[in-house]
């Protein structure tokens, strides 16, 4: 059985971009194989792949974010102990792939882990969040002014991100999966076409494994966003509450809780001061 392999969506991404991204895994994996599903109209991007360790599928149209992983991800299935999810707009040294392949390797409980996440100039991006209620997503996407007060629970801001966490949410940026435990939770769900695809495989693994930060590897994320793409996040997004519950999903109370309680005790925070954020769920 192959130890790794790794896929990465891209949608007419700039070649400098998109090789980077491969260069990186590449180089920080060198027993393994990569697969770049393309979700261009066209298979221009077909012209940078010049290891064979690379394959490329070309889809022909864009089938989306999760539905071009889960082409990689029924490929290897059975072949695989492990297989990384990459965004073409993050990079990073070589020493990254062994470290996260060490900590699985060692935690048989963990089915997702993911790095510490730093944007291009070095500042943290807080990638660690809780189950999200329809309140929080309003708040952040339509509410700045609210949103601070929102976030400082949600992407567990009363945290330093400089030990492990068990999160119930990490970002689809960089997912380092456990095939085994994938088995059992299944793939992205491919009605998401956009957004909330992550965090909807993220609570399922979440239910027969650990998913973890662990600050100890870096990456870097260039965070490219496309521009005219509200409507699916809206839609996502809906679908994610009608799968999981909007007002009522007992599940998203009781994980939440279980995150905050721990990492309050373990932090020790003043209940006077966390008691003026306020708690998603």
């Amino acid at each position: 059985m192959r130890t790794l392999s790794a896929s990465i969506v891209a949608y007419r991404n700039s070649v400098p971009m998109l090789n980077r991204a491969i260069t990186s895994f590449l180089e920080s994996a060198p027993n393994s194989v990569l697969y770049l599903i393309d979700n261009s109209p066209t298979d221009a991007l077909r012209q940078i792949v010049s290891s064979p360790r690379v394959i490329y599928v070309h889809c022909r149209q864009n089938i989306g974010f999760g539905a071009a992983h889960n082409i990689a991800l029924r490929s290897v299935m059975h072949h695989s102990t492990y297989h990384l999810v990459l965004n073409p707009d993050v990079y990073f040294d070589s020493p990254v792939i062994p470290e996260l392949q060490a900590f699985m390797d060692a935690n048989p409980d963990v089915g997702l882990v993911m790095p510490k996440v730093l944007n291009p100039d070095g500042t943290l991006q807080r990638l660690c969040k809780l189950l999200p209620s329809p309140w929080t997503l309003i708040t952040r996407n339509f509410l700045p002014p609210l949103a601070e007060r929102e976030n400082f629970t949600y992407e567990l801001q009363f945290t330093d991100y400089q030990r492990l966490l068990d999160v119930p949410f990490l970002s689809g940026c960089f997912m380092f999966l456990r095939m085994s435990v994938l088995e059992s939770a299944g793939l992205f769900d491919e009605r998401y076409f956009l957004y909330a695809e992550d965090l909807d495989l993220c609570r399922r693994i979440h239910q027969h494994a650990r998913t973890v930060y662990y600050p100890h590897a870096v990456i870097y994320h260039d965070q490219e966003k496309a521009k005219g793409l509200l409507f699916h996040k809206i839609r996502s997004l809906s679908q994610y509450f009608n799968k999981w519950g909007w007002l009522h999903d007992e599940e998203r109370r009781r994980i939440n809780s279980q995150v905050l309680n721990k990492e309050i005790a373990r932090y020790n925070l003043e209940s006077k001061n966390f008691s003026e954020k306020r708690v998603p769920g």
